[in-house]
C-alpha cells in the first residue's frame, strides 16, 4: 500500500466528517439510508472495479467478450429495478424490498469469491467455476433490483416536495454511494489485484452485509416510510393456501435462474431491454394520459423526457468501468509519488470527487433555490452533458501530446474530475426530479423507469466500448478515436438541452406542485385517504417488518 492508497482513504474519511456536519439539519432516517447504501455501494463498486480486469486476466476473456458480459451484467442491473420499484409500490413497500435485495446481495457477492483456478493459455475456463460465477451475477442483479430504486425512494418519503432541503438531502445521499464505491474501489480492488480475486470480491459481500445491518437495526429512525401499502393485502392467500408475499418471493428464487442464463447474452438482454423500455414507457404514458390530471401529465412527460437525457449520459459515462479501465491499465503512466498505483484504484477517483465536490453542490443548490436562482433541472442535465464531453475531449488531447509515450496519468484525474461534475448535475438531480415530479402512487414506476434507462445507458455503453477494442498496436489509437467523437457528440446535445431548458421547465408546472402533507407522528400519516396512510392501518405498521 503506498502513499497514495493511504491519501485517498484520508480522504473518504474527511468527506464523511463533513457530511455527517451538514446533515445535522436533515432528518433522522437520511442516516440510515446513508449508511445502508454507503456499503451497498462498497459492495457493488469494490465488484465493479474488479470485473473486467478479473474476466481479462483471470479468464483470459478477449476484450469484446469481457465488454459485452460486462455490458449484459449492468444493463439488467438497471432493468430489475422497475419490477423491484412496482412491488414495493403494490404490495411489499420499499422496506421489505430493501431488505430482500440486501440479502440476495450478499448471497450474491459472497459466491463471487468462489475463483477456481487462473485460465492458462491456449486452456478453457473450467464450466463449475463459470456457472458459479454466472449465478453469483445473477444474485446480484435479482438483489439490486430490490434495493436500488427503493431505497432512493425512502429518501424522497423524507421530505414534502417543495422541502428546500430536498436536492441537498438527494446530494447528501449520493455523496454516501460515492463514500461506498471509493472505499469498495480501494479496499476491494487492492485485495483482489494484489493477494487474490477472492479476497476482493468476499470483502465486497462483508461490505454488504454491513449495510443490511445498519438497515435492520436503525430502521425506527425512517418514521414509517417505505410500509408496506397494506399488510392484509400482503398476507392475502392466492394461490394454493400460499400468501401474496411468499408467492414473490418463490418467484424471486425463479427468477435469479432466468437471470442466470440471460447474463450470458448481450444480444437477448438487449432485445429484452427494447421490449422492457417500450413496454414501461408505454405504461406510463397511458397511465398519465387515463388518470392523471394535465399538469401532473406534463410534469411525467417531463419526466420521461428528462429520463430520455439519462440514457446518453451512462452510455458515454459508464466507459469508466470498461474501455476506460483497461486503458487505465495499459497506456497510462501509474507512477505515482514513487509507486505504481494499480488500475483498479483508479475506479475510487469519481467517487472520491464526488465526497469533496458533492456538499459543496448542495449547499450550492440550497443556497441559490432560497435566493430564487436555482438552475432549473433540465438546465443541470444540460451542463451535465457538456462536461461529460469535455472530459473525452481532454483525455484525447492529453494522450496525443504524449505522442508514444504512456499518457500522463494527470489526464485520467482531468476526465473524472469533468465526468465528476457532470453527474453531479445529472444523477442526484434526476432522483430528486423522479420522486418530485411523480405522483406518489407513481413515484416507486418512476424510479424503476429511472434506473431502467441507466441499464439502457450500460448497454448503449458496451457497444461503444465493443468499438474501442482492436488488437494491435493501434488499439489505443482506435479508443481515442472513438472518444473524441463522443466528445464532440455530447457538447453538441449539452448546449440543445440549454437552449431548451426554459420550455421544458414551463411543463414541469412547478407554480401548482404540492406538497403530501408529510407529518412526523405517524408513518404514513401525511397519506391520509391514500392506501399507504398509517392513520388508516396502524395494526399493519405494527406488524411491519
Amino acid at each position: 500500500m503506498g502513499t497514495f492508497f493511504w491519501f485517498l482513504n484520508g480522504i473518504c474519511l474527511a468527506g464523511l466528517l463533513v457530511v455527517m456536519f451538514q446533515m445535522r439539519n436533515h432528518e433522522k432516517g437520511l442516516y440510515v439510508l446513508f449508511f445502508a447504501e454507503m456499503w451497498e455501494r462498497f459492495s457493488y463498486y469494490g465488484m465493479r472495479a474488479l470485473l473486467v480486469l478479473y474476466l481479462t486476466k483471470h479468464f483470459l476473456f478477449s476484450d469484446t467478450v469481457a465488454y459485452g458480459l460486462y455490458g449484459a451484467y449492468v444493463t439488467i442491473v438497471y432493468m430489475t429495478p422497475v419490477i423491484g420499484g412496482m412491488l414495493a409500490d403494490k404490495y411489499l413497500g420499499a422496506r421489505r424490498a430493501v431488505i430482500i435485495g440486501g440479502v440476495l446481495l450478499v448471497l450474491g457477492h459472497l459466491g463471487m469469491a468462489v475463483e477456481g483456478d487462473p485460465v492458462l493459455p491456449g486452456e478453457t475456463p473450467d464450466g463449475s467455476v463459470l456457472n458459479i460465477f454466472y449465478f453469483s451475477l445473477a444474485l446480484i442483479v435479482a438483489g439490486v433490483g430490490f434495493l436500488k430504486a427503493n431505497i432512493s425512494t425512502i429518501v424522497g418519503a423524507l421530505y414534502r416536495r417543495t422541502d428546500a432541503r430536498r436536492d441537498s438531502a438527494f446530494t447528501l445521499f449520493y455523496v454516501g454511494i460515492n463514500l461506498g464505491a471509493a472505499l469498495g474501489a480501494l479496499w476491494a480492488g487492492y485485495l483482489g489485484e494484489n493477494y487474490g480475486w477472492k479476497y476482493g470480491f468476499g470483502l465486497a459481500g462483508i461490505g454488504m452485509l454491513a449495510g443490511l445491518v445498519v438497515f435492520v437495526l436503525f430502521k425506527p429512525a425512517l418514521k414509517g416510510a417505505g410500509a408496506p401499502p397494506s399488510m392484509a393485502r400482503l398476507k392475502e392467500k392466492v394461490f394454493m393456501g400460499i400468501s401474496r408475499e411468499w408467492m414473490i418471493y418463490i418467484s424471486t428464487v425463479l427468477s435469479v435462474f432466468v437471470i442466470w442464463g440471460l447474463v450470458r447474452s448481450q444480444v437477448v438482454v438487449n432485445w429484452l431491454l427494447l421490449f422492457s423500455m417500450i413496454g414501461v414507457y408505454g405504461y406510463i404514458v397511458y397511465r398519465s394520459v387515463r388518470h392523471l390530471e394535465p399538469h401532473a401529465r406534463d410534469r411525467i412527460f417531463v419526466a420521461l423526457f428528462l429520463i430520455s437525457v439519462n440514457v446518453l449520459f451512462w452510455g458515454l459515462f459508464e466507459q469508466a468501468g470498461s474501455s476506460l479501465n483497461l486503458y487505465t491499465d495499459r497506456a497510462v503512466d501509474r507512477n505515482i509519488w514513487g509507486s505504481e498505483v494499480d488500475a483498479s484504484i483508479f475506479q475510487s477517483i469519481n467517487a472520491i470527487y464526488i465526497i469533496l465536490l458533492g456538499p459543496v453542490l448542495a449547499a450550492l443548490w440550497v443556497f441559490l433555490g432560497k435566493r430564487g436562482l436555482d438552475p432549473s433541472a433540465p438546465l443541470k442535465f444540460g451542463f451535465a452533458v457538456i462536461q461529460l464531453g469535455l472530459g473525452f475531449l481532454v483525455l484525447v488531447w492529453g494522450a496525443n501530446t504524449a505522442g508514444a509515450n504512456l499518457t500522463p496519468v494527470i489526464f485520467i484525474f482531468l476526465i473524472y474530475l469533468l465526468h465528476t461534475t457532470g453527474e453531479l448535475c445529472m444523477s442526484p438531480v434526476g432522483l430528486s426530479a423522479m420522486t418530485r415530479l411523480a405522483p406518489v402512487q407513481m413515484v416507486g414506476l418512476m424510479m424503476g423507469a429511472w434506473f431502467l434507462a441507466s441499464g439502457a445507458g450500460n448497454s448503449v455503453a458496451a457497444l461503444i466500448a465493443q468499438a474501442t477494442a482492436s488488437a494491435g498496436a493501434d488499439g489505443e489509437s482506435q479508443v481515442l478515436s472513438v472518444y473524441s467523437k463522443v466528445g464532440w457528440i455530447a457538447i453538441g446535445v449539452g448546449l440543445l438541452m440549454a437552449v431548451a431548458s426554459p420550455v421544458i421547465t414551463k411543463f414541469m408546472h412547478l407554480d401548482t406542485l404540492q406538497d403530501d402533507t408529510v407529518d412526523d407522528d405517524l408513518a404514513g400519516q401525511s397519506q391520509i385517504g391514500e392506501p399507504m396512510a398509517a392513520g388508516i392501518h396502524t395494526e399493519d405498521e405494527m406488524k411491519s417488518d
